[in-house]
Formats: C-alpha cells, sequence, structure tokens
C-alpha cells in the first residue's frame, strides 16, 4: 500500500534531518522542505489540470491545519538538536495513541480497557527510553530533546485527527498545496535574515540531497499519500501503519549515523509498539 512508502519516507526523514542540522538551523530546514514540496506539488497539479479555485471556507481549516503543522515540524526539528534519530523513531511512533486520545475526548470514539492498558504499556516504554533504564533520572532538561518529540507525536495526533473530521472542498493534492503554501506563509517571516541566507549558499552537496529528499518524498509524496488514506479509511487504521515508522528510523540511523542500537532501546521500543498495537487493534 502507498501509505506504507510514506511511513518509510518519514522513518528515514529523521536522519536525514539530523544530518542537515550540522549545517543549517531548525526553521531553515522547514522552510526549504516546504518550498521543494510546493514547487513540485504545483508543477503536479498543473499537469494535471487541476482546479486552483479557492473555497473560502476551506482555506480557514487549511490555516488551521497549518498552524498545527508549523509547530509540530518545528519543536519536532528543534528535538532532534538534542536527541538521536533512534530516539526520535520511537517517540514519534507513540502518535497513534495520541490520536486514540483526541477521538475519545472530541469526537466520542471508544477506547476499552485493553486499549487503557496499551496506552499505559506505550508510556512505560516512553518512561523507560528518556531515562536509559532508569526512570528516576527523567529530566525536562536532561530529556529536553526526548520531551520537545513527544510534544510533536502529540501534534501529528492533533492534525491527523483535524484532518479526518474536517469537510474540504480541495482534493488532497490541492489540500496539501494550499496547506505547504500557508505554512510557508506563516514561518519564512521568522527566519528570513542575512545568516540564514549565507547558510543556504554554502549548503554541502550532501546537505542539499537531503533538502531534496525531505520536500519531494518526506512532504511532496508522502503528505498527499497520508492525507487520501485519511479520508479513505479509519483514522486507527491509518495510525497503525506509523508504528512501522520508528523500526525504519533506528534501522537507517544505525546504518548512516552509526547511531548505536541497545538492548534497553530494544526492550522500550518493543514496549512502545506493543502498546500503540493493542490501542490500534482494540
Amino acid at each position: 500500500m502507498l501509505i506504507l512508502l510514506a511511513v518509510i519516507f518519514w522513518g528515514a526523514s529523521f536522519v536525514a534531518t539530523k544530518t542537515l542540522l550540522h549545517e543549517i538551523k531548525p526553521l531553515t530546514i522547514i522552510i526549504l522542505r516546504l518550498i521543494i514540496a510546493s514547487i513540485f506539488l504545483t508543477v503536479i497539479a498543473i499537469s494535471t489540470k487541476r482546479n486552483f479555485s479557492l473555497n473560502p471556507k476551506s482555506h480557514v481549516w487549511i490555516f488551521i491545519l497549518a498552524l498545527v503543522a508549523v509547530f509540530h515540524l518545528w519543536i519536532q526539528v528543534t528535538g532532534l538538536q538534542f536527541t538521536t534519530a533512534a530516539n526520535t523513531g520511537w517517540i514519534i511512533g507513540t502518535a497513534p495513541i495520541f490520536m486514540a486520545i483526541m477521538g475519545l475526548i472530541f469526537f466520542k470514539e471508544k477506547i476499552t480497557l485493553l486499549g487503557f492498558l496499551g496506552i499505559v504499556l506505550a508510556i512505560f516504554g516512553l518512561l523507560l527510553l528518556f531515562g536509559k533504564g532508569n526512570i528516576a533520572s527523567i529530566g525536562f532538561i536532561e530529556n529536553k530533546g526526548d520531551l520537545l518529540v513527544l510534544g510533536s507525536a502529540f501534534t501529528w495526533g492533533v492534525y491527523s485527527t483535524v484532518n479526518k473530521k474536517i469537510s474540504l472542498s480541495y482534493s488532497p493534492l490541492m489540500t496539501i498545496l494550499y496547506l505547504f503554501l500557508m505554512m510557508a506563509i506563516i514561518i519564512i517571516p521568522f527566519n528570513l535574515n542575512k545568516e540564514t541566507i549565507t547558510s543556504v549558499v554554502n549548503l554541502s552537496s550532501t546537505g542539499w540531497l537531503m533538502v531534496f529528499f525531505l520536500g519531494l518524498f518526506c512532504s511532496g509524496i508522502s503528505y498527499v499519500i497520508w492525507a487520501q488514506a485519511l479520508r479513505d479509511m479509519e483514522s486507527a487504521k491509518v495510525g497503525a501503519f506509523l508504528y512501522l515508522e520508528p523500526l525504519v528510523t533506528v534501522v537507517t540511523a544505525w546504518f548512516f549515523l552509526s547511531e548505536e542500537i541497545t538492548f534497553l532501546m530494544i526492550i522500550s521500543g518493543l514496549l512502545i509498539t506493543i502498546g500503540v498495537i493493542i490501542v490500534n487493534k482494540d
């Protein structure tokens, strides 16, 4: 299924982002990613003769989604500065839990006792991961990267839930195109300066390769696949695919970044994944 391809791209995106953080700042990464994705989607929309007419009501919802998505990417990329790509992958894997909780709170979707046990299990796995086996050692300073990434898992749950429940007059392709353009408009004024321009001009060939991977595959293609899946499938089933994402991240982080894979990380990750699976299968 195409949604599996999107999850693979997203799993590898943390490695690409971690690589870029050695050269440019988080906001700059996001802006370049949005610009490349927007150009790509515009070309696709024109070549397939899509309707570019605007619907004000739909654009209000897109603006709300853009605010959530900008915050989501910002705290995720910022968190990656202070934690590993592998940790990020496992933490982001908890997003389906937040989707289930959002469904319970706002849309009266049920979570059974087994589902709650799955949430508790995943939280325990997160605590083991954060504390490296010693839960008492967890702190806001020591784990600021992990906590920021956890915040981005929550915002992704919010984004996916809102996107699932709203009604837009645009196709998934045009929805994502307008979303990215709106996100760029929101974020560019906060990062338009000489330092940013200089860092982009001096970006290495590897850096540009990572930027194009993030823009074309992780944003341009994957977000459209995700939006289409949310329209065609139940949110819980869509979210279930995300528990494969950490596995992709851990393997690519080990291969490209030489990040260590410890036994404790595997145990923590398994607890998180099993908890997420229980929630989604409940």
